[in-house]
């Protein structure tokens, strides 16, 4: 079978291996279709923190079943099923209190171990979940989106409620439509004014303010100077985290889903007098994905896949991807020719 390998940084390779062959507890999937994401792309440009190489990317997938044994889910070979990346010890404190996404000896598909830039994939068969219903465009982005269902659910948004979210990248784009859906009003914030605009047309966020031209102004000026109660960073910029309480209420929250690797600085007296609640919002549980696979009917999937191409095409498109003045928003390989 076919795979892409990314050897070292900036270097694919289009190779060819024996199919894999599945153990007990385990499924064989046939994989149609891969996103491309920010590891995707922090990978192949070497600034992915704790990443190994030679590795085979793709954690994003739309896949069906092609071997399975008895399983909780009922899921059976010919299945459509939506892969959960995130491979959990089930032990720890973190798993012992349900919080799986954190798990402290996770391991992520394409990021730990191997992913599914390759025609088939075997895989624990206990973080799959059924998708007969859904398209391949749709399994692909249902795992992006989880990443904002969790941020969503652990921000506890109330409907009514003003939020800013930072950054039109695909997680922040996610986030906005969830945040929708539970009732808040969005105010979008980016510097790209592409961006800003696909939020206002396509997701239909109440405000856009570019943050180039006095963002904290702006957001008061829509909040009538209350400012806004949960303020969302999926940038992972370091001027954008540092920046984002300025955009929060008294008594609001901070969400942290973009990553920076970096420190992070904010004046003491300015966070303690609006008593800031800072959270971390770390990759998503069963719970976000059977959310997401329940409102993606909501979700204007044509126009968040932009480009997309064949897994033979992949390499030489691969670095447009990486160059927001492409138009790129979400881009996908098929692994199904």
């Amino acid at each position: 079978m076919k795979y892409i390998v990314c050897e070292k940084p900036g270097d694919f390779q289009l190779k060819e291996k024996d199919a894999p062959v599945r153990k007990e507890n385990e499924a064989l999937l046939q994989i149609n279709k891969v996103g491309i994401c920010g590891t995707d792309i922090h990978a192949y440009g070497g600034n992915q923190a704790f990443f190994t190489y030679p590795r085979i990317l793709g954690h994003e997938l739309a896949s069906e079943v092609l071997e399975i044994g008895e399983n909780a889910r009922g899921i059976k070979a010919g299945d459509k099923v939506v892969v959960m990346p995130y491979v959990s010890c089930g032990k720890c404190i973190a798993c012992r209190n349900g919080k799986t996404n954190c798990c402290t000896n996770i391991t992520v598909l394409g990021v730990h171990g191997d992913g599914g830039m390759q025609e088939q994939i075997t895989v624990p068969a206990d973080i799959l979940l059924p998708a007969n219903n859904l398209s391949d465009d749709q399994m692909a982005i249902v795992e992006p989106l989880a990443i904002g269902a969790h941020a969503v659910r652990r921000a506890d948004i109330k409907p009514g409620e003003t939020v800013v979210v930072v950054g039109c990248g695909p997680i922040g784009i996610g986030i906005m439509k969830l945040a929708q859906i539970a009732g808040a009003k969005v105010i979008a914030l980016d510097m790209n004014d592409q961006r800003l605009a696909y939020a206002k047309d396509k997701i239909g966020v109440d405000y856009v303010v570019n943050a180039g031209n006095n963002p904290i102004e702006a957001i008061s000026e829509i909040t009538n100077g209350d400012l806004a109660t949960a303020v969302f960073d999926a940038s992972g910029n370091k001027f954008a985290l540092e920046a984002c309480p300025d955009y929060m209420a008294h008594g609001g929250r901070f969400i942290l889903v973009g990553l920076s690797k970096g420190e992070l600085t904010y004046t003491h007296p300015k966070v303690h007098a609006k008593e800031m609640t800072l959270m971390c919002s770390r990759n998503a549980t069963t719970e976000d994905f059977e959310h997401v696979i329940s409102v993606l009917d909501q979700f204007p999937t044509d126009s968040y896949i932009t480009h997309n191409v064949p897994y033979t095409e992949m390499i030489a498109n691969f670095d447009s991807w990486c160059d927001l003045e492409t138009g790129v928003m979400k881009a996908t390989v098929d692994f199904k020719l």
